[in-house]
């Protein structure tokens, strides 16, 4: 058997697409439950997180493997398989391992070196184990992978390279400016009571803020989160401090008249749907400010006037640049160089340009197929053959920002799927900052010079789970060699009794002796030296080879490592529970 991982992330997808495929907790135990249902799997785990969702599988075939998981994936997020293929990674033994000790260690974190990942996957072998879809296999690599966390997090300054995905969130809402100054004196509404909320509430009280409201569907959780917060950050004033930290707790009916109050709201939810729509922020702006919410208008496009005119028309507000293919040898409106490496909705905005017509902008790439595609690509060619040509649009020039005025209310939402429309942005006086934002502003984040040290941790753990995997997989096989040893000694013992039975228990022990160590001796060299055999790479071999020679029967050495597994899922559950 061979651990396989089928997955996407922030890193392989556009927030977009991890938005749709997200799945719930209800989903996500459906989908463990067909995974170990399917034929190639035995076990299985789900690590599901704002930015990623993997699907970890002990698979004794590579490629049936792959396919089924990737089928399961599809089946569950409600992205179809052919939409959701292109965004899928897959890594396979030992890069599989490798990719859950950097996930672990924060490496492959949306902002590196976050410690959060580390309760994450503590959760999902957790759901794993609880569900029996994880066996020695999963135990074993989910185990080593939070000791290597924690390890990677204790040796270096890892830590120092990035932060929780709420502080940095924090971060791009005060657009630079020092978070503790940005958040003294403000009121805070913090939508949710989970994991990410309770860190998100946590950190605000650090940070000052005046008053943090707590909203939630369950209320005994809210007020349980609020209790906290008073005990921890309400005294500190009291002690000295410069902060005392006011903690209350509200239902989600209530959400709309804190949101009136609130000077910044952080929403991390398990909705399907929207939470906050544009609707409700901008009737918040209103209860706050005593006037409507406008949008926010389109900024002006500077012409520069010494630029020549284009032969046919005008390029203002053409969507399409279409310079770099124009200036290929054999270009023509009609041939396939006109619309090469354009898409099909770059296109249609074009052509509906041309027409003076008006686009949907929101339209999806789901609601696209390869025929609407061509016809659009047909349209387009119809129109360039009526005007004569295709306008090409002049390279963009620097353009007079419209002035902002300084946020009145500002959100954050760490939720996937999204709990805060996305219309938010066009709102004045709001600034929005979600994980699509988050996505982007982590890509410009400089690396520490402790990365390459959690690297090589990650090399080295990686070479030595690999060895004490490759190990364990002969031990079942070594056991069963000496148990066949020790039943042919009791044989032994026994004809002897019948041919000698004057033997008094003095002599009858020491002879049983004698004949266990010298068969001890006989097999300690060979078991010792095939353990270190196996652990090597290649290794796996080994163990087939000493079933053939000693001629072990298959199913005994099956019966053993059952009874192993079992007892390392129990120990593992042990010592998760500690």
């Amino acid at each position: 058997m061979s651990l396989l991982v089928v997955g996407l992330s922030h890193r392989s997808a556009p927030v977009s697409v991890l938005e749709r495929a997200a799945l719930s907790a209800d989903t996500q135990i459906k989908l463990l439950q067909d995974t170990i249902a399917a034929e190639p799997a035995t076990e299985a785990a789900v690590l599901a997180t704002c930015n990623r969702i993997e699907l970890y599988a002990d698979v004794d075939k590579f490629h049936a493997g792959v396919a089924e998981l990737s089928t399961l994936l599809a089946q569950h997020s409600g992205v179809g398989l052919e939409e959701l293929t292109p965004y899928l990674y897959v890594h396979y033994e030992d890069r599989a391992v490798h990719h859950l000790f950097s996930v672990a260690c924060g490496l492959d974190s949306m902002v590196i070196g976050e410690g959060q990942i580390l309760g994450q996957i503590k959760d999902a072998l957790a759901t794993a184990q609880e569900l029996h879809t994880a066996g020695r296999l999963l135990n074993d690599l989910f185990q080593q992978a939070l000791r290597v966390g924690k390890r990677a997090h204790s040796e270096t300054g890892i830590d120092r390279a990035g932060q929780s995905l709420v502080t940095f969130g924090l971060e791009q809402l005060t657009s630079g400016a020092d978070v503790e100054g940005w958040a003294k004196g403000k009121r805070a509404l913090v939508i949710g009571a989970g994991s990410m909320s309770s860190l998100a509430a946590a950190t605000l009280a650090r940070a000052g803020v005046a008053e943090v409201v707590i909203a939630n569907r369950t209320l005994d959780r809210a007020e349980r989160l609020a209790a906290l917060l008073e005990e921890q950050y309400g005294q500190r004033l009291s002690d000295g401090g410069d902060t005392d930290v006011a903690a209350r707790a509200v239902p989600m009916d209530a959400v709309p008249a804190e949101l009136t109050r609130a000077d910044v709201a952080v929403s991390c939810t398990g909705a399907t749907g929207l939470v906050l729509t544009a609707d409700a922020v901008a009737e918040a702006v209103e209860g706050r400010t005593g006037a409507p919410a406008e949008e926010r208008a389109a900024t002006p496009r500077v012409v520069r006037a010494d630029l020549p005119p284009t032969s046919v028309g005008t390029d203002d507000g053409c969507p399409l640049d279409l310079s770099p293919v124009q200036g290929a040898a054999a270009f023509s409106v009609m041939g396939d160089a006109a619309v090469a490496g354009l898409d099909a909705a770059a296109l249609e905005q074009h052509a509906a340009w041309v027409d003076n017509a008006t686009v949907d902008r929101r339209r999806t790439h789901a609601a696209r197929t390869p025929e609407s595609d061509a016809g659009v690509i047909a349209a387009l060619a119809a129109t360039a053959a009526a005007i004569g040509r295709v306008p090409e649009r002049r390279k963009p020039e620097p353009v007079a920002l419209a002035p902002r005025p300084s946020p009145v209310l500002s959100l954050l939402d760490l939720a996937m799927p999204r709990d805060i429309d996305a219309a938010v942005h066009r709102l004045l006086g709001v600034r929005l900052v979600d994980i699509e934002s988050l996505a982007e502003a982590s890509a410009d984040v400089p690396m520490a010079a402790d990365v390459d040290m959690v690297r090589r941790i990650v090399s080295d753990e990686v070479a030595a789970f690999g060895a004490a995997q490759r190990a364990a997989h002969i031990t079942p096989t070594v056991v069963a060699l000496r148990t066949m040893a020790a039943d042919v000694v009791a044989s032994e013992i026994a004809r002897l009794d019948g041919r000698l039975p004057g033997l008094d228990e003095k002599q009858r022990g020491e002879i049983t002796q004698t004949v266990r160590r010298v068969v001890d001796k006989l097999l300690h060299a060979p078991t010792v030296r095939v353990k270190q055999l196996a652990a090597e790479p290649g290794g796996a071999g080994y163990a087939d080879a000493l079933r053939t020679l000693f001629d072990l029967d298959q199913e005994t050495v099956d019966s053993v490592s059952r009874a192993t597994d079992d007892i390392n899922t129990e120990n593992a559950k042990n010592r998760g529970r500690a």
